[in-house]
């Protein structure tokens, strides 16, 4: 009692803590960094973190370890030039730290800062180690984040939950999805796809997510289990005899059944998938809840009584916990929630930046009320499908983020701010915005805050990349409010070939709203000084970045060219402007070898090393080729619309997939150009021997950026 009362009377006097999380933060960030920090807990009802110095040493305080964490972030960034983010989460800090000549304080009295998206699973994490979620942990400790899904695993959960319901080892395999499609699967959509999963795929993602909700809950970071939705196999009927209700079919996929909540076994079921969950991975005070997700249909349930009984049934596991349900198209449902108690509720509004629903009344998915009586968080989604393009909506993050708070009805049930796209390590850039809000009192502008944000992340006030990324952020990085698209401007390289082809995937939505010479000015900018920051790591990623987005544009100006000269008959020109169409996919394949963040061979390199057999590293892989090209199968792909929405503008898939699918196209025109009958072409065909091939592709970065770099730059301007 002695010792509590001492550790008690330390904390409350901000006496520096060393054995903390925040010292192997610091020791991961450059061997040696925490003995330069001197580390400082206080009480506060609010969250808050504070820079000062004390001798050589900064001081870094805060009331928890993520309000400390997020105050070093800051530190790092703005005192210090040291931007630590998803290409670079370690770097070299000075013998001696740039002191902190004045005190500097900041608070916020929204309690969630909110991370990921279920999609994020499957689009970026789904063949995560431990070493990489280690640095997820800390890249959400070091930008505040203080809630976040944690789905890994929860394969175990459900097979151990079906195997006491009688369902039988092959039974449980063909409900599970595969390690790419775990997403879908989670949110109600599809049963399977991607598997059957070895034994050994259980195993690890158990371990896996044990180690995960370990280190965040030793952060403090509430991890947001997911909880029971109702959700059963399709044949719970006949294998149960419950009653169910179908929710119908998503892109082609069956859907899994709903249990309804009248069924006198739903309290049997959802005690039982809470009890294994907590055997497995303890119980949460959150859980994220999403029946009938995207178009589920809900013919034939009573929603009311449904909301309540899978509250009843959260509840049950734990009286203080919440259901944290995602605001996108029709869900949650007005009548499963409206009847629900205020605070048992957490509503991410999920795309806030684009399609609002807390109340703004110009937002295509406008809810005259909001959420109600019940809280809720404003949400970046930014990224769809996991692809690869520059993208922003910066003025409208942050202006529809002050305008919520001082709204006056969604700001009094304003909880936090939230980031949760399908895609993460790409537009760093917007997350760091997005991630700020709550910690600025006062509304700013995208200029001043874009200006600091580059001397942060490479550590030097340089006019020519200062010009670069303020064409940048008024251009391509600042969609208009009202352009709805999801995420980046796609890549023509990227589409299934055609005459008029102007996006890749089925749902871009997209719409002209920036000047590409713009793009192209800021790549020859930055092209400019890049012997000067040769070696910033930082810089050599954003260089690499900026000009593949230059090539795309470029490739959508020669695409028009190409179809231009097809429709003229004009032979010679268009096997000229095809070829340079070629040769620009050809040049942006050769760039983005550079980089191993944009090499298919990363993501191929780490499905496979998940396995243990030669059988085990093919079923993984295969899911790694089939997510990012055709996603499904023929029907999905082509009737369902998912071929191509989670394209990625990666060296190697380049060269391979989308060059060779071009090309196929120009040769058919060609032939048509010379009077011949050709048949229409099955793409479905081209693309599907590339997802069942298994020719090596490296991760390891070849040649260099800056000198790649200058040769382009030569062959655009």
């Amino acid at each position: 009692m002695k010792k509590l009362l001492l550790l008690l009377c330390l904390l409350s006097a901000g006496v520096s803590m060393s054995a903390s999380p925040i010292t192997g933060l610091l020791e991961r960030i450059d061997k040696g960094a925490s003995k330069k920090f001197i580390i400082e807990q206080q009480k506060s009802d609010t969250d808050f973190f504070e820079l000062d110095q004390k001798g050589d040493k900064v001081v870094i305080r805060g009331n928890n370890y993520v309000s400390i964490a997020t105050g070093l972030n800051w530190y790092l960034k703005y005192h210090a030039g040291i931007h630590l983010s998803w290409n670079g989460m370690a770097a070299p800090l000075p013998a001696t730290l740039p002191a902190v000549k004045q005190k500097e304080r900041h608070e916020t009295t929204l309690p969630y800062r909110y991370d990921l998206n279920y999609c994020t699973f499957s689009y970026s994490m789904a063949f995560w180690d431990w070493n990489r979620w280690e640095k997820e942990i800390d890249w959400m400790a070091l930008h505040g984040i203080n809630l976040s899904l944690a789905l890994t695993g929860t394969e175990s959960v459900w097979k151990n939950v079906l195997d006491k319901l009688g369902y039988t080892k092959a039974e449980i395999n063909e409900f599970v999805a595969g390690p790419a499609f775990t997403a879908w699967w989670l949110m109600n959509n599809l049963e399977g796809w991607g598997g059957p999963n070895p034994d050994s795929w259980y195993a690890q993602q158990e371990a896996l997510q044990k180690k995960i909700v370990k280190r965040m809950r030793e952060y403090g970071i509430e991890p947001v289990l997911p909880g029971y939705c109702g959700m059963v196999p399709h044949n719970a009927k006949e294998k149960l005899g419950l009653n169910v209700s179908d929710p119908g079919l998503w892109c082609s996929y069956r859907r899994p059944a709903f249990l309804q909540p009248e069924d006198e076994r739903f309290d049997e079921i959802s005690t039982l998938y809470y009890k294994e969950l907590a055997k497995l991975y303890g119980k949460s005070d959150f859980y994220a809840i999403d029946p009938f997700h995207e178009g589920g249909s809900t013919d034939g349930v009573n929603l009311d009584a449904a909301g309540k009984a899978i509250m009843r049934a959260m509840k049950k596991a734990n009286p203080k916990s919440t259901w944290v349900a995602q605001a996108w198209q029709a869900n949650p449902r007005t009548p499963m929630i409206e009847n629900l108690n205020a605070g048992d509720l957490l509503v991410l509004d999920l795309h806030s930046e684009c399609r609002p629903q807390w109340g703004d009344p110009s937002s295509e998915w406008y809810r005259k009320n909001g959420y109600g009586q019940h809280e809720w968080v404003y949400c970046m989604l930014l990224n769809f499908g996991g692809n690869i393009g520059l993208h922003g909506k910066m003025d409208a993050v942050i202006n529809g983020f002050y305008d919520a708070k001082a709204d006056a009805h969604a700001g009094q049930t304003l909880r936090g701010v939230g980031l949760t796209p399908e895609g993460i390590e790409n537009n760093a850039m917007m997350y760091e915005l997005a991630m700020e809000l709550p910690w600025r009192a006062e509304r700013f502008t995208r200029n001043e805050w874009l200006e600091s944000y580059v001397r942060a992340r490479y550590g030097v006030d340089d006019e020519a990349l200062q010009q670069a990324w303020q064409l940048l952020g008024g251009g391509i990085y600042n969609s208009p409010k009202d352009k709805i698209q999801q995420g980046t401007h796609e890549s023509v390289f990227c589409a299934r070939p055609g005459l008029d082809v102007y996006q890749a995937s089925s749902w871009s939505e997209m719409k002209d709203y920036y000047n590409p010479q713009e793009v192209m000015e800021a790549a020859r900018l930055m092209v400019s000084v890049a012997d000067k920051y040769k070696g910033n790591n930082n810089f050599e990623f954003d260089l690499v970045d900026v000009l593949r987005q230059a090539l795309a544009e470029k490739g959508r100006l020669m695409q028009k060219a190409v179809t231009a000269a097809y429709r003229a008959g004009d032979k010679p020109l268009f096997e000229l402007a095809s070829q340079r169409f070629l040769q620009l996919i050809l040049l942006q394949d050769k760039l983005l070898a550079t980089r191993s963040e944009f090499r298919v061979g990363s993501w191929i390199e780490a499905a496979r090393s998940l396995g243990n057999t030669p059988e085990e590293k093919a079923l993984y892989e295969w899911n790694a080729r089939v997510q990012i090209t055709t996603w499904g199968n023929r029907v999905a792909a082509n009737q369902g619309g998912l071929r191509d929405y989670a394209h990625k503008e990666w060296n190697g898939i380049l060269k391979d997939f989308y060059y060779m699918r071009w090309k196929t196209f120009f040769d058919t025109l060609t032939q048509k150009l010379d009077g011949k009958q050709v048949p229409e072409l099955d793409f479905y065909a081209l693309e599907e021997p590339w997802t069942k091939a298994t020719d090596i592709y490296s991760s390891k970065a070849e040649g260099d950026c800056v000198s790649v770099a200058k040769e382009i730059v030569k062959e655009l301007f």
